[in-house]
């Protein structure tokens, strides 16, 4: 594999990289300084405090920057020079990276001999360095080349962990770059869907917990507009499949299920298949466990949010109060985003379906004074609203009374009575 690297291995000038993150700048911007960052890390610079250029260390004088065009140009027909003919040492050696990627390629398109070997040694590419994923998502034919291999890989796991890892690498680093490459893979893929997301599904099942994990989060990029997310949760046995994994997977493996099913349960025949599937109680299980996170509650309060906008989804609730019962606990902690959908899944048990069952459980659970201190923290608009009702249906359970608390809708403050 010594002989893979010394073959594929692209030097990057240093001219392109940036001096903050050391990695090839996508959008190249300039400090009144005259020095080059990459977009995101000097942002993240000015933005954590800082009010000098980190390369001189000079005070600015004006935070802003421009876009360095010329550089950003450069910096992409170095991407794609492969095409070109080499004019010096570093370009020859781009080229030779190229001539062997492009047989790479060709060698994952077919179901020759070559196939598990080239994709093989793709896939060693592609972990080598972030650099030479750079250079894989924009070469010239990778989108149609992966989405075949991927579709070809259907019921051999040994090829789809191959090709399911360079999906992963290649689309978390470079997804959403401005060149566009993640979408063409995005397209290329869906436009053979049943293939692929078949195969996606075969390795979700059978796979290793590794490959689960990558396969949930290419899963997720796939998901980029509604149709797509209903291909998805359409693909056959797919739901039941990520379901069960909340059962017995790991923390990273939950997390990645969570955020895809909250993702593509836009229809509502998605939405009452996972409570069929008895995703509430899974996601109720999760949240009342004592090792469950605040980004994983974040994540479980999210897939409720969406389950409960069904008649299915609010029944099924409805009927566990142990869900109720752990949104209260999580929403007191929760973020600006959680807190919202925390508050959207109360609101909808006991105010829009009336559930006296869930609205003493919240009761009991010191609901008023949660929903009190939300309000206090600050919320605005639809959320407020939704806090405003909650205590008005709980007070009829006299908790209030019991907190020596009254409120005031009018202002965001609790008073003592």
């Amino acid at each position: 594999m010594a002989k893979v690297r010394e073959k594929l291995y692209v030097t990057v000038p240093n001219l392109f990289r940036c001096p903050i993150s050391m990695d090839v700048m996508r959008s190249p911007v300039s400090l009144c300084t005259g020095v080059t960052y990459d977009r995101s890390s000097i942002q993240r610079w000015l933005e954590s405090g800082h009010d000098t250029c980190p390369a001189t260390m000079q005070v600015l004088p004006s935070k802003d920057f421009i876009p360095n065009l010329t550089l950003h140009r450069l910096i992409r027909l170095w991407l794609i020079s492969a095409a070109g003919e080499p004019s010096s040492p570093s370009e020859s050696r781009i080229s030779a990276a190229s001539d062997r990627l492009r047989a790479l390629l060709t060698g994952i398109q077919t179901d020759a001999e070559d196939f598990a070997a080239s994709l093989s040694e793709l896939a060693e590419f592609s972990r080598f360095s972030a650099d030479n994923r750079r250079v894989l998502v924009s070469f010239p034919g990778f989108d149609s080349a992966i989405a075949r291999a991927l579709a070809g890989s259907r019921s051999r796991i040994e090829a789809l962990e191959n090709v399911i890892a360079v999906l992963d690498l290649v689309l978390r680093e470079n997804g959403n770059s401005d060149s566009g490459a993640g979408e063409r893979i995005r397209r290329s893929i869906l436009d053979t869907r049943e293939d692929c997301l078949a195969a996606i599904a075969f390795a979700i099942e059978n796979g290793s917990a590794k490959l689960k994990v990558a396969s949930v989060r290419v899963l997720e990029f796939l998901a980029g507009d509604f149709q797509s997310k209903r291909w998805i949760a359409e693909t056959r046995g797919l739901l039941s499949q990520l379901v069960k994994l909340l059962n017995d997977g790991t923390e990273e493996l939950n997390g990645a299920v969570l955020s895809l099913l909250a993702s593509v349960s836009v229809t509502q025949s998605a939405k009452a298949e996972l409570v069929r599937l008895e995703i509430i109680k899974a996601v109720s299980k999760t949240l009342q466990s004592a090792a469950c996170s605040g980004s994983m509650a974040e994540k479980c309060l999210r897939v409720l949010a969406v389950v409960v906008t069904c008649a299915d989804g609010r029944a099924a609730m409805g009927g566990d109060l142990s869900c109720a019962a752990a949104v209260v606990e999580r929403l007191a902690k929760a973020g600006k985003a959680a807190t919202e959908d925390a508050m959207a899944v109360l609101w909808s048990l006991c105010c829009l379906c009336g559930n006296e069952k869930v609205r003493d459980e919240v009761a009991k659970r010191n609901g008023v004074a949660v929903v009190l201190l939300v309000m206090q923290r600050g919320c605005e608009g639809h959320v407020r609203s939704m806090c405003v009702d909650l205590i008005k249906v709980l007070r009829k359970n006299g908790l209030p009374l019991a907190l020596g608390l009254s409120y005031d809708t009018k202002t965001t403050h609790i008073k003592p009575c």
